[in-house]
């Protein structure tokens, strides 16, 4: 029997939430202790890919080709500067995916399909993330039908429950219609800023509402982490040292462990 990779998706509808940061230094932590990982960047923006370091120019076989099905995941995945993580691209011509593939039957199960079709090709990947664009559209919806749990990187801002809340309706629908395997691996809190006390407060109504979904680990607001994507690194490779690469490696170690306790069960 085929092993299948652990497929984790990092959604949420808001951007500016750190959902790619969290996709990025998530993978490279996963690599470092000697997973195999693929990203799939869903998004069209492609900050994914640029924040890896892979120029546009490289990118001539992309996510969107593998949702249309013109290329399968080995065709597309690009290996990294990280050992053992590598990356899909994306690419503008995910914008008219929609209108392409809007009429398809399989027009939810295109991602499901074709990472399946690479786990008995042998790909041999242990975990695969997929980061999302910041809308509840076919993309998103491709991710969660294909995904074995959800991460939600939430800011500590006012409105952050109000956006979970809708968040949380959609892993339902999909759960009850096209993947019944799906659950919530976790909510992160990003962008942290213990000075200020609107945070502090979000930070402890995101817990009351939530419970044990949401991980120990809270991301701060950091400057080398902020820098980072512009030199084409995660920010672990950029600054191993700085505050927000120590808490993504911790970040990791829950992610790692919520991932063991569920093959357990």
């Amino acid at each position: 029997m085929v092993a299948l990779p652990r497929i984790i998706t990092v959604a949420n509808q808001k951007g500016g939430v750190g959902k790619t940061t969290t996709t990025i230094n998530l993978a490279t932590a996963l690599a470092a202790i000697g997973e195999k990982v693929l990203i799939v960047d869903l998004d069209p923006q492609g900050n994914a890919s640029t924040g890896l370091g892979i120029d546009r120019q490289e990118r001539e076989v992309s996510s969107y080709d593998l949702l249309t099905g013109h290329a399968g995941v080995m065709d597309a995945a690009i290996d990294t500067a990280v050992p053992g993580l590598s990356i899909i691209a994306s690419t503008l011509d995910l914008l008219g995916i929609e209108m392409e593939i809007a009429s398809a039957p399989d027009r939810v199960l295109r991602l499901r399909n074709a990472l399946r079709r690479s786990a008995t090709e042998g790909a041999g990947y242990s975990y695969v993330l997929i980061d999302c664009p910041p809308s509840l559209n076919l993309l998103t919806l491709n991710s969660m039908a294909a995904a074995d749990s959800v991460l939600v990187p939430l800011q500590c801002e006012f409105f952050a429950l109000e956006g979970l809340s809708q968040l949380l309706q959609t892993v339902e629908q999909i759960r009850s219609s096209i993947n019944p395997g799906l659950s919530i691996q976790g909510i992160v809190l990003t962008m942290f800023d213990g000075r200020n006390n609107l945070a502090n407060q979000v930070v402890e109504d995101v817990r009351a509402h939530m419970g044990d979904k949401v991980y120990d680990t809270v991301i701060p607001r950091n400057v080398r982490v902020s820098e980072a994507p512009s030199h084409g690194k995660p920010a672990i490779l950029y600054d191993l040292k700085c505050t927000g690469s120590q808490a993504y490696l911790q970040l990791a170690s829950e992610v790692i462990r919520r991932e063991r306790q569920l093959r357990a069960a």
